[in-house]
C-alpha cells in the first residue's frame, strides 16, 4: 500500500511530496498532463513564502543568487503604491520567477529526493474506509493508498469525490484581459521602464492602476515577455465564447486609459486570456477521513496582491509534517486535525484582504472618495505595516501557549553561533526535522528521549531575545525558552511521545 498519494503536480503538490520524502515518507504524485502545460500563470512568490524557500535551499535555485532574501521596498495594495521603506520591520519579500520556472524546481528538488512522480494519470473516482482510499484511474488502474492529497487545483475532482462541499460566491460582474506584448521602445519611460501613455502620463510597472473606468497593470519582466492586463465593469456581461484578441485587449486599455496603446502580441509562446467571472470559496472542510486537501483544492480567490502561492506552498509545508507523523505512527492524539485549525483561518484572511482589494480597485466616485481616504490613512507608517504584514503572511500566529510570546509565530531570522561559525536558521531548517536552538545547552537532557525525531544545535543566538527556541518543521516556534517541563510539554503536544523505536534517519 502506497503511503500518501497525492493528486496534482503543481507547485502545491510537488513541495508536498517534496516535505513528506524529507520526513521519509515516499509519495506518488499522479499529474493528469502527460507533461508540464508550461502556462503562464502565477508571475511569482509574494510574502513570506520566499523566507520559506530559502529554509529549505530553495531561494538560491530560483533566485540565482547566494545572498538571502531581502524584503520588497514597495509593493502595491487595492492599487495603492505601498511604500514600505518607512518601516522599521519589513516582512515583504517577492520573488519574481514565473509558475513553470517554479513547478520546474520543484519537480527537479522531488526527483532528487526520490518521489515517484507519474504524469497522464488522472483521478476519476474514489473510495475510501478507516484503513485506507482506493483510488480509481482513468485507464482503469486502481491503487490503494493511507492517504489522498487533493492538490488538483479549484476544480478538485477528489474534493468532489470525496463528497466536500466548496461554498462561497462567483462573482460575474468584472472582465479581465491579459496578454504577453510588445510595444515600442518610444513608449517606455527611461529609467522606471513605466508605460508612456500620451493624454495620460506614465503607468508605473508593476503596479494596478484605476481610473474610475477600470484598472490596468504593466509588468515588463526581465528577460521575458512583458504582460499588459485590464480589469473593468461592463454594464452587460461579455461572453467568453470566442478567444480573446488583442483588438480586444487594446480596446479595453483605450477605455480604461482614454487612450490607445500601440501594443502587439510577444512572438513565440505567450498569453492571451480574457476571464469573465471570478470565484471566492473555501472547502467546508479540509479532511474527509483519510482524504485532505491542499492549495487551490481547498479556497480559491481574486488573484489580486499575488497571495495565491504564499497561501497554498505553506498549506503544503504545514501539511506535510503532520500528515509524515501519522504515516511513521508517532503523531500525538488530534495532530492532523490541526492542519485545518491552523490554516483555515489564514485562508479566510487572504479572501478578506483580497475582497478588500477588489471593492477598492472598483468603479466609481463612491469608490475614488474611500481612496481619497485611504490614501490618507496609507500614508501612518502603522497603517502601512499592518497591510504589509496581512499581504505578507507575517501576521500569522496559530493557537498557542499564550504566555509563551514566540510560541505560535514564524520563527525569525535567527543566527547560531557554534564551533564552527556562525549558521543561519535557513541553513538549519533544510531539512525539515524539529530543531531545538540551544544558546547554553541546559536543555540538552530534557529533548535527549525525542532526539530520533528532534535535532539539537547549541551556541549563542543572535536575532532572538530568547535563550532557547523549539521550531516546527514548518519553521514556526512550538517553545521559546522557559522551564525544562514545559519544554517537555511542547515536545510532547508536537512531536509526540518519546518513541525511539521510530527514527527519522
Amino acid at each position: 500500500m502506497i503511503d500518501v498519494l497525492i493528486a496534482g503536480a503543481g507547485p502545491n503538490g510537488l513541495m508536498l511530496a517534496c516535505e513528506l520524502a524529507l520526513a521519509g515518507v515516499r509519495p506518488v504524485v499522479l499529474e493528469r498532463h502527460a507533461a508540464p502545460t508550461g502556462e503562464p500563470r502565477a508571475n511569482g512568490l509574494v510574502g513570506q513564502v520566499v523566507r520559506l524557500l530559502d529554509r529549505r535551499g530553495l531561494y538560491a535555485r530560483l533566485s540565482g543568487e547566494s545572498t538571502p532574501p531581502s524584503p520588497q521596498p514597495a509593493f502595491t495594495f487595492g492599487a495603492f503604491p505601498l511604500d514600505l521603506t518607512m518601516l522599521a520591520e519589513n516582512p515583504h519579500y517577492v520573488l519574481g520567477v514565473p509558475q513553470a520556472q517554479l513547478e520546474a524546481a520543484l519537480a527537479a528538488r522531488a526527483a532528487e529526493l526520490g518521489v515517484d512522480l507519474r504524469r497522464g494519470h488522472e483521478v476519476v473516482d474514489l473510495r475510501q474506509d478507516p484503513d485506507g482510499v482506493e483510488v480509481v484511474l482513468a485507464d482503469g488502474t486502481r491503487l490503494n493508498a493511507r492517504f489522498l492529497v487533493g492538490a488538483d487545483g479549484g476544480r478538485s475532482a477528489v474534493r468532489r469525490l470525496a463528497g466536500i462541499a466548496f461554498p462561497g460566491v462567483t462573482d460575474d460582474r468584472s472582465i479581465s484581459r491579459t496578454a504577453t506584448v510588445t510595444v515600442p521602445e518610444s513608449c517606455l519611460a527611461p529609467g522606471t521602464g513605466g508605460l508612456r501613455v500620451p493624454g495620460c502620463g506614465v503607468v508605473p510597472p508593476f503596479q494596478h492602476t484605476r481610473t474610475p473606468r477600470g484598472l490596468i497593470t504593466w509588468a515588463p519582466f526581465p528577460g521575458r515577455p512583458a504582460i499588459l492586463s485590464t480589469k473593468e465593469w461592463p454594464d452587460a456581461p461579455v461572453g467568453d465564447e470566442t478567444p480573446m484578441t488583442l483588438a480586444e485587449l487594446r480596446a479595453s486599455a483605450a477605455r480604461v486609459l482614454g487612450a490607445d496603446l500601440p501594443v502587439e502580441v510577444s512572438g513565440g509562446p505567450g498569453l492571451l486570456r480574457r476571464l469573465t467571472s471570478g470565484n471566492t470559496r473555501i472547502a467546508d472542510r479540509y479532511r474527509a477521513g483519510r482524504v485532505l486537501l491542499v492549495g487551490d483544492a481547498a479556497h480559491v480567490h481574486p488573484a489580486i496582491g499575488g497571495p495565491g502561492l504564499n497561501l497554498g506552498l505553506q498549506d503544503a509545508v504545514n501539511l506535510g509534517w503532520k500528515l509524515a507523523a501519522t504515516v511513521r505512527g508517532w503523531a500525538p492524539q488530534g495532530l492532523l486535525d490541526t492542519y485545518e485549525t491552523e490554516r483555515r483561518p489564514v485562508a479566510e484572511r487572504v479572501v478578506m484582504s483580497t475582497q478588500a482589494q477588489s471593492a477598492l480597485i472598483g468603479p466609481g466616485d463612491e469608490v475614488t472618495g474611500l481612496r481619497e481616504l485611504f490614501a490618507e490613512l496609507l500614508r501612518k507608517p502603522e497603517v502601512t505595516g499592518h497591510i504589509a504584514a496581512l499581504m505578507s503572511g507575517a501576521d500569522v500566529h496559530y493557537p498557542a501557549d499564550p504566555t509563551d510570546p514566540l510560541a505560535g509565530h514564524c520563527a525569525p531570522d535567527v543566527v547560531v553561533h557554534g564551533e564552527h561559525g556562525p549558521v543561519r536558521l535557513a541553513e538549519l531548517t533544510r531539512t525539515a526535522r524539529p530543531l531545538l536552538l540551544d544558546s547554553t545547552g541546559a536543555f540538552a537532557e530534557a529533548v535527549a528521549p525525542w532526539r530520533d525525531r528532534v535535532d539539537v544545535v547549541t551556541g549563542p543566538l543572535r536575532g532572538t531575545t530568547a535563550t532557547a527556541l523549539l521550531v516546527r518543521p514548518d519553521c514556526f516556534v512550538a517553545w521559546s525558552a522557559g522551564e525544562a517541563d514545559t519544554l517537555r510539554a511542547a515536545l510532547t503536544h508536537h512531536f509526540g511521545l518519546p518513541a525511539p523505536a521510530h527514527s527519522w534517519s
